[in-house]
């Protein structure tokens, strides 16, 4: 088992994903795609495909599963180190370390902005997320 994705492996992977989420795309790179279809094509967050940063630790844990299954009828299997394939050992036992960048709640809250036009109220998303309104808001922050 090679002990690293390869870049030619992570650029085919990457233009398959990104057609899943696009198939008219000629976009080759995952975090591309995500800016087009988010600015442009007006897509949900929940909608764009994964980050590269993401991607990648998805399909390490994939990788390591293949492996450990291509080996099932080996007598002594090698098998690598998961910490080495996208897995973090903890109290509780091994866990999948999902992505190397901080959650995107935390780190892009000028994303974040409200509707209210005549001052916020409990339904403002500004006010839910603990955040005071910005410029993007309707309310243009003056609330």
């Amino acid at each position: 088992m090679p002990s690293d994705l390869s870049e030619e492996s992570m650029s085919l992977l990457e233009r398959f994903v990104v057609l899943m989420y696009d198939r008219t795309s000629d976009t080759m790179e995952v975090n591309d795609a995500r800016k087009q279809l988010f600015a442009h094509k007006s897509r949900a967050l929940e909608n764009i495909p994964p980050t590269q940063a993401a991607l990648q630790q998805h399909i390490k844990p994939a990788s390591l599963q293949g492996n450990c299954w291509n080996q099932t009828l080996v007598l002594n299997p090698e098998l690598p180190i998961p910490s080495d394939w996208g897995w973090t050992n903890e109290a509780s036992g091994w866990q999948p370390h999902w992505t190397t960048l901080p959650e995107a709640s935390k780190s892009c809250h000028e994303l974040i902005h409200c509707g209210c036009k005549n001052g916020c109220t409990g339904r403002c998303k500004c006010t839910k997320a603990t955040l005071k309104c910005t410029a993007l808001c309707a309310c243009s922050g003056d609330c």
